[in-house]
């Protein structure tokens, strides 16, 4: 039988705010165990929670962003949730009311616009991290009451490949809006998937199966890919497919069973009575949300009529696109100056360490270093040696200059590097007028040896030839 994926993703998102959503303890991802923390994190005996106002600023924003309708009177439910990665037993969230919903994300899937619908985007706080080794378990507090948004589309997906480019775009846009440095590999964004199966045609949705805590884009699509044909290998079989929570393994590729969903859990949620109903400050709702990543695709592929390859591996980083909007303010030549940041430049990536890219390579500089590719001043090949010295600080024009690498355009000159080539070769007319065309390469080689690199291979070409047919 013939059956449609039906998928849904809730993505938890943690916020780049200086401290945590209900104290004051600060945010810091890689410290030492339990030492980010404070007496309100621990739940001690008469501490209180307090709201960090940056948090739901960063909520609205991603709510405007994603187009939901945002209640302005923010208001908090807890979440009876007993265990030891929550010191006070229960989480403190949005069950009841949340800050966003009713929404709407345009993404791309390859090169097609596709709309998918948010359910609801609420704030909440994240638990502490745990450890198991052997029989014991180890709890590190550092992370517990760090901010979180936890984004819930609709059942809007079809295949593993829609589910990764959502889960990417997200991750993208929370970057571009500056409110998550969206690493999924240390846990920043995390992302559970929901898949049933249904026969083509039917509307109703089948037993849903939960997946968690995905890592990786990579794993988002080989973990639907493998479940779905999990289940319909169990429908084939005549068999139910059971309402269960499983887990990716990467080492197997494989989704495996971690525990059974027997009966409804009641978290018993309930209005949060330490945290009073918060009204939203106008100035917070009236924010600007900079332009959107898919947006800024569309606009690229517009204005500068780049390839939809050319304007996404550029929009994917939020750095190169503001220094490729640096440098058009100086040249329109927008197809060399993409081919060169996206390929060259991403290439010696790794080279620049700490630096942002307007340090290591100055916007004047690449702008004067493509000038002289534009207008020939230097070949496609002195351009890599010049780039080269240019990773490591050098500026071009004076690269170029002390270098000697001014390529020449003169026609007479290169004619007369022609003219002195065929003398030294007389043979090579024959061969021309015999139809071998070895014999241009041949004799541009020649002008390249007697300029020293420095006659245009192009112009050299084009002379060759003239030179040639009139001989």
């Amino acid at each position: 039988m013939n059956y449609e994926s039906v998928i849904g993703i809730e993505i938890h998102c943690e916020l780049t705010t200086e401290t945590k959503m209900f104290s004051g303890a600060p945010l810091a991802y890689g410290s030492k165990p339990n030492t980010a923390i404070n007496e309100i994190d621990l739940s001690m005996p008469g501490t209180l929670p307090q709201v960090n106002k940056q948090a739901i600023s960063y909520g609205v924003m991603l709510s405007k962003a994603l187009k939901c309708e945002i209640d302005d009177l923010v208001r908090f439910d807890r979440k009876n949730y007993f265990y030891s990665d929550l010191p006070k037993g229960y989480q403190i969230t949005q069950q009841f009311y949340p800050l966003g919903q009713h929404g709407s994300f345009d993404i791309f899937v390859n090169e097609t616009l596709k709309t998918i619908r948010i359910n609801r985007l609420h704030m909440e706080e994240d638990t502490a991290k745990q450890f198991h080794e052997g029989d014991k378990t180890l709890i590190d507090f550092n992370r517990a009451g760090t901010p979180l948004l936890e984004i819930v589309t609709e059942a809007d997906f079809r295949t593993g490949e829609e589910a990764a480019a959502y889960v990417d775009a997200l991750r993208l846009l929370v970057i571009y809006l500056g409110i998550s440095d969206g690493r999924m590999d240390e846990g920043s964004l995390r992302c559970d998937v929901n898949i049933s199966l249904r026969p083509v045609g039917q509307e109703a949705f089948g037993t849903k199966v939960e997946i968690k805590n995905l890592n990786s884009i990579n794993n988002i699509q080989k973990a639907i890919e493998f479940e779905t044909v999990r289940q319909a290998e169990v429908l084939d079989a005549g068999n139910k497919v059971i309402s269960e929570t499983r887990r990716y393994d990467e080492k197997t590729q494989e989704t495996v069973s971690m525990r059974v969903k027997e009966t409804t859990v009641d978290y018993r949620y309930f209005v949060e009575p330490n945290i009073p109903p918060i009204r939203i400050h106008p100035d917070v709702l009236n924010q600007e949300v900079r332009e959107l990543p898919v947006a800024k695709i569309g606009r690229y592929m517009d204005e500068y009529e780049l390839s939809h390859y050319d304007a996404s591996v550029l929009v994917k980083n939020p750095e190169l696109t503001e220094y490729f909007e640096t440098v058009i303010e100086s040249m329109q030549a927008y197809k060399l100056i993409v081919n060169w940041l996206t390929q060259d430049i991403m290439a010696a990536w790794d080279q620049k360490g700490d630096q942002s890219l307007s340090e290591w390579i100055k916007p004047q500089y690449f702008v004067d270093f493509l000038k002289a590719i534009e207008s020939n001043t230097i070949s496609s090949k002195q351009a890599k040696q010049v780039f080269a010295k240019m990773l490591e600080g050098g500026e071009p024009n004076k690269i170029i200059k002390e270098s000697g690498m001014v390529q020449v355009n003169d026609e007479a000159v290169i004619i007369g590097w022609i003219e002195e080539a065929l003398e030294k070769n007389p043979q090579v007319i024959d061969d021309y007028k015999n139809g071998l065309d070895k014999s241009i390469k041949f004799v541009v080689g020649q002008v390249m040896k007697l300029s020293k690199g420095q006659a245009n291979p192009r112009l050299s070409n084009e002379l060759v030839i003239r030179v040639l047919d009139n001989k």
